[in-house]
């Protein structure tokens, strides 16, 4: 997701300035040591959902005090325990069963508060997982919603698993490509066929791909369509 900040995100957050942002899944810290400078300078918060963040917590909460608020937690569980959000950024696990339950509850969050769909964007919809599924710890994939999978490599042009190195061997990825639930765009695309407020999904190809979703308004499209022009990505 950090490659997208200066070009996308950065204007992005700017434009809309966001009261209340979500980051869900963290990684190395990246892009959210940039939202968290752009929420203490501007006064906004952001939230934080990382079960296992690969840096200094502790040292972060004590740099930025109140404007960050850390969840280590898997997103499906800590997204109903958050209030209201002006804009959530997507990029924890990668596969349909994660990122589809974390979209509708995106979409109740915004019911129940009575606001707008927050601007939401979304990391990986490009190859190699727009329609295959990856799992951190399979285990925590409802068995009915996991696709076979493996602890197998990727490479490009191979629907299968290579038995030996290929692209993030270290994780578990799904035994094949394609089909019904399967993959970070599969689950958007179906999300926003049930979606029950209008809305308008945007994409980017370059660095795995970026979908962002908001709500179907003049002002914004008109905002995000301007970015993404400019952007060059």
């Amino acid at each position: 997701m950090h490659r997208f900040w200066e070009k996308v995100i950065k204007p992005l957050v700017l434009a809309l300035q966001p009261r209340v942002i979500v980051e869900v899944g963290s990684f190395t810290g990246l892009n959210t040591f940039k939202l968290l400078d752009y929420c203490r300078y501007t006064g906004a918060k952001c939230v934080v959902i990382d079960p296992a963040p690969l840096y200094d917590t502790e040292l972060m909460k004590s740099y930025y005090g109140e404007t960050l608020s850390l969840r280590r937690l898997l997103s499906i569980e800590a997204l109903p325990q958050i209030g209201a959000y002006d804009m959530i950024l997507i990029d924890g696990d990668h596969n349909w069963y994660t990122v589809y339950h974390e979209l509708k509850l995106v979409e109740r969050m915004a019911r129940e508060k009575g606001k707008p769909f927050p601007v939401t964007v979304l990391h990986d919809t490009g190859w190699p997982y727009a329609r295959r599924d990856m799992y951190y710890a399979p285990e925590t994939i409802p068995e009915a919603y996991r696709q076979p999978c493996e602890k197998k490599g990727l490479e490009p042009g191979f629907e299968g698993l290579l038995e030996q190195g290929g692209l993030n061997n270290m994780v578990h990825n799904a035994v094949r490509e394609h089909g019904p639930r399967n993959g970070v765009l599969t689950a958007i695309e179906d999300f926003l066929q049930e979606a029950q407020q209008p809305l308008s999904y945007y994409e980017l190809s370059s660095n795995n791909g970026l979908g962002v979703i908001i709500p179907s308004s003049e002002p914004l499209r008109g905002i995000l369509t301007y970015i993404l022009d400019t952007s060059g990505q």
